[in-house]
């Protein structure tokens, strides 16, 4: 009876979000609570909702403060220098210019915002692009094969939700996969490399002027310059690879780092209050949209867990698994997520059925922690959604087409996922 309930919970949220009855924030809260009555928990929901709410806290105190950081990075211009290096360096040769625009979209993307990293590095590079004649596809899809792999730091979305669902910490989820997004994208170079010098044997190298003040205009056409501080570029960067390093070493909290860094960036970049104020104001949109929804998962999980509806439906997910399929779990998950994420959004996928997934590995001796990561693969394949909002975004940009980037993309997107999963089973990540 509780797997049945579980299962009709789960379709029923999943219905709710994929045909926009119910935006997935509200779907997540009250969906359960209804069925946690319905199966007769209705004095225990309580205490489960705290319970779950309470495990996923520090998970999005840390995706709050991380996005603010990285916000308040860009706005200063942190990646203002390589923008301006990068144009100069290109200059008209085509092999140079999508290589340069790997380099800089999966730079630009370490804030984990599709629309912020699609808005600089077209704003940078298309101009470029048009001058020379070169396919805008190109340039469109090494920026979404960027972020299919930066997608899965845990301010991005994709790892958050999977460790709101799956009750984990950044440090059992996120950092053993480290290396494997390196290999990904160690991927988008090759991919980058390989459809710049198609373009350049189709169009040859062309002489182009280098004009810094140009460059410099593009490198801060996307914030007012009044918030740019050219001087402090050193400082941010110093700081952001401390910060960096510091996350990998391990520590310290992840969430306790990402808000000293916040708050020394903030008050270096911005001593003045006003200047404070408006930059955490512009950013505050983008930090809600995702911290909230992982806050309201805590209801989600601590219903599923406890009322044991997750542990009904994994046995039963268990005796529809063919004996020999369950050590492969992992592996399976891996390139089950990329269809499962691409046609249904990440917040039913991650929330509704990893956590049975999951559940269901336990019996075959696989931790929540190896599903965790191997869902995080599919990642590559998901940005390509028409479901993904930054997409619109890249496809307007561009002027291009969701059917024209799908067919140009998805093998080398999936080429991603391959050499992911390669490298994940390699390291021993699953």
């Amino acid at each position: 009876m509780l797997s049945i309930l579980g299962f009709s919970m789960i379709a029923v949220f999943m219905y709710l979000i994929m045909s926009k009855r119910l935006s997935a924030l509200v779907a997540i809260m009250l969906v359960p609570i209804i069925f946690g009555v319905i199966g007769g928990f209705l004095t225990e929901l309580g205490p489960m909702m705290q319970d779950g709410v309470e495990g996923i806290a520090s998970t999005a105190i840390m995706i709050l403060f991380a996005i603010l950081y990285f916000g308040i990075m860009i706005d200063s211009g942190l990646f203002d220098p390589l923008i301006s290096k990068i144009l100069k360096i290109v200059k008209g040769d085509p092999l140079k210019i999508v290589v340069g625009t790997a380099i800089l979209s999966m730079t630009v993307a370490l804030d984990g915002d599709g629309t912020t990293t699609y808005i600089i590095t077209v704003s940078a590079l298309f101009p470029l692009y048009k001058r020379l004649g070169m396919n805008k596809l190109i340039l469109a899809t090494v920026a979404m094969l960027s972020m299919g792999v930066m997608n899965m730091t845990p301010w991005g979305g994709a790892s958050a939700m999977a460790m709101a669902s799956l009750n984990l910490d950044a440090s059992e989820l996120f950092l053993p996969m480290i290396p494997v997004m390196g290999f990904g994208l160690l991927w988008v170079l090759a991919a980058a490399f390989i459809l710049g010098k198609k373009e350049r044997k189709r169009l040859g190298i062309i002489e182009i002027q280098h004009n810094s003040e140009a460059h410099a205009e593009l490198a801060a056409t996307t914030v007012s310059r009044d918030y740019r501080r050219p001087k402090l570029v050193w400082f941010n960067f110093i700081l952001t690879v401390v910060l960096m390093a510091s996350l990998i070493i391990d520590f310290m909290s992840l969430t306790i780092l990402f808000m000293i860094a916040f708050a020394i960036a903030l008050v270096v970049n911005y001593p003045d209050l006003k200047d404070q104020q408006d930059r955490i104001a512009v950013h505050s949109k983008n930090a809600l949209a995702v911290v909230s929804i992982v806050i309201a998962a805590g209801i989600f999980t601590g219903i599923m867990s406890g009322t044991k509806m997750i542990d009904a439906m994994a046995l039963t997910l268990v005796s529809l698994i063919p004996e020999p399929m369950g050590p492969f779990l992992p592996v399976i998950v891996a390139y089950a997520s990329a269809p499962f994420t691409f046609f249904m959004s990440n917040n039913a996928f991650y929330f509704g059925v990893l956590p049975i997934i999951a559940q269901a590995a336990d019996a075959y001796g696989i931790s929540a922690a190896e599903i965790g990561r191997a869902s995080l693969i599919g990642q590559p394949i998901h940005v390509l959604s028409p479901l993904v909002a930054a997409a619109h975004l890249l496809i307007g940009l561009v002027g291009t087409d969701f059917r024209d980037i799908q067919r140009f993309a998805v093998k080398w997107a999936l080429g991603t996922v391959t050499v992911m999963t390669i490298a994940a089973l390699i390291i021993g990540v699953i």
